[in-house]
């Protein structure tokens, strides 16, 4: 019996229906795709029976679930029996996970990941130590690309599984999974990747043994995943099995869900070679432009190696929930890593393992359809509203000449009379005692979020003379982040960190010869 006519094969639009609004966070959850809802709402009428039952309704239902496997196994790389359906991305990340470390688990039980994983790897990994296994973090550089010599170094014997996503869900950085394969083979360790940013536009290199996906993240329908297990890879599933699914996920599958996704993908990839050209160059165009129209705004990953439709910017002085508020005031809906916009105040795991800036954190990230008059607005109202919420913080006035500092003379030892002298004029730290670092001026930032202490250092830089310390007191982690690349941006030295008495960490800052 053949697939019912029309659902896999659903009429391809040329161009998406819009929103309203212009929809800046396609990398969270891009809008339904037609032929998603097309191939839908076919399957809801064609595909609601069992499918492992041998009426005429659950054979119909079966053969639309084996013709969605196979579309989406040809748009993986891999063979149709080595594909799953499962109920979101998260779950197959886990599901893989648990199954490739625990049908391993002979070999050891040490796991690696690179550190700007996705947190469900992360969280992943995290409950794997709890149960008694180990993992450790292969770093990456300043544009988020993973350390290969790094990452092979970890990969001694009693790894049982490594992970690399295949491009970043905040930057937009490709990793080199094809490298990162072949280390891995080296080694005999199996790799999972994870697919979810990338899949909508290119199937991965070869090499690895899972995959994982997740189908909203190109344009189908929210709650379906999907995970490829190469044959030869160990694969111990670690809850209980029932018949379904290769015996990799239990329980009845979301099959109009699984159809739906199949049939977006196919129709993505048909459409991605020119999408992507189309929007790389609006990408181009807000890299280029955003720097220039905003002052003291640093452009975060790769330049080179970058998904299509993503860039990611961070703005000095600026609080990333009021910008983002803002940006949504005027009908632009993006994305943050930012600690200012988190319920816990830390920054981002992928800008702190990236050592960026993470104050001001906007991740724009396009659907397919945008237009270039979107793009257009968006540059003519952000640099408006990042200066609306600088002025709302009292920040200084971002943009000035930039100091550029020569050759310093060596700082007066701290004891002598210089030092001495200095920290009088400027003021002892609160409470008594001498200043952290023989600092000439202390700024108590304690208690306050970011992107306060970096602006209570600007204001107070210009107090001390060239060549003298400024030691910032914060217990907000995202100041171990932005200070240092204050510093760097504004042509300042940093020179490290020490433990603050009574708290906290005080964070040394010597200002500029001018």
């Amino acid at each position: 019996m053949p697939a019912p006519r029309g659902v896999l094969t659903a009429r391809r639009s040329p161009r998406l229906p819009f929103l309203d609004v212009p929809y800046f966070d396609a990398a969270s959850a891009a809008p339904l795709h037609p032929v998603a809802r097309q191939a839908l709402l076919a399957a809801l009428d064609e595909g609601w029976a069992d499918p492992a039952r041998l009426h005429r309704e659950g054979r119909r239902a079966r053969l639309l679930l084996d013709a969605a496997r196979e579309t989406a196994a040809e748009a993986v790389g891999c063979r149709p029996d080595e594909l799953v359906f499962t109920p979101s991305g998260t779950a197959a990340v886990h599901s893989g996970m648990a199954g490739a470390l625990a049908g391993r688990r002979r070999v050891g039980r040490r796991l690696v990941v690179s550190s700007v994983e996705h947190s469900c790897v992360l969280h992943a990994a995290e409950a794997h130590e709890e149960a008694g296994g180990e993992f450790h973090l292969a770093p990456v550089d300043r544009t988020g690309l993973l350390d290969l010599p790094a990452f092979r170094s970890l990969l001694s014997p009693g790894t049982a599984l490594a992970c690399v996503q295949s491009a970043n869900h905040e930057t937009g950085t490709v990793q080199p999974v094809a490298e990162a394969a072949a280390a891995c083979r080296e080694e005999g360790v199996p790799l999972l990747v994870d697919a979810a940013q990338s899949l909508g536009w290119e199937a991965p290199p070869g090499g690895w043994s899972l995959l994982t996906a997740s189908a909203h993240k190109w344009g189908g329908p929210p709650g379906i995943g999907l995970l490829a297990v190469r044959k030869g890879t160990r694969f111990s599933p670690a809850r209980p099995v029932d018949e379904r699914e290769s015996g990799r996920f239990p329980g009845f599958p979301n099959l109009p869900a699984a159809v739906a996704a199949a049939a977006s993908l196919r129709a993505v990839r048909q459409e991605a070679a020119d999408e992507a050209a189309r929007l790389r160059a609006l990408v181009d165009r807000l890299r280029a432009r955003v720097p220039a129209l905003v002052p003291d705004t640093e452009v975060v990953g790769h330049p080179g190696r970058r998904l299509p439709h993503l860039v990611t910017f961070s703005c000095l002085y600026v609080d990333g929930e009021a910008l983002l508020t803002e940006l949504d005031r005027a009908g632009f809906s993006v994305s943050s890593g930012s600690s200012c916009t988190s319920d816990t105040l830390v920054p981002s795991h992928v800008l702190k393992a990236m050592g960026v800036l993470s104050e001001g954190n906007v991740r724009v990230s396009l659907p397919r359809g945008t237009s270039e008059e979107d793009v257009e607005r968006f540059l003519g109202v952000l640099p408006g509203i990042v200066a609306g919420v600088r002025s709302a913080l009292s920040a200084p006035v971002a943009g000035g000449p930039r100091e550029q500092a020569p050759p310093q003379a060596p700082e007066a030892p701290e004891g002598s009379p210089d030092q001495e002298e200095t920290q009088e004029q400027e003021g002892p730290p609160e409470g008594g005692g001498r200043a952290p670092g023989g600092a000439a001026a202390v700024v108590d930032s304690r208690g306050k979020r970011c992107p306060i202490p970096v602006i209570e250092l600007a204001r107070r830089i210009g107090d001390v003379p060239p060549g003298r310390v400024v030691a910032v007191l914060s217990d907000d982690e995202a100041a171990r982040l932005d200070v240092p690349e204050w510093c760097r941006m504004l042509g300042h030295e940093y020179v490290g960190e020490t433990p603050a008495e009574g708290g906290g960490t005080a964070y040394l800052v010597r200002r500029a010869h001018g």
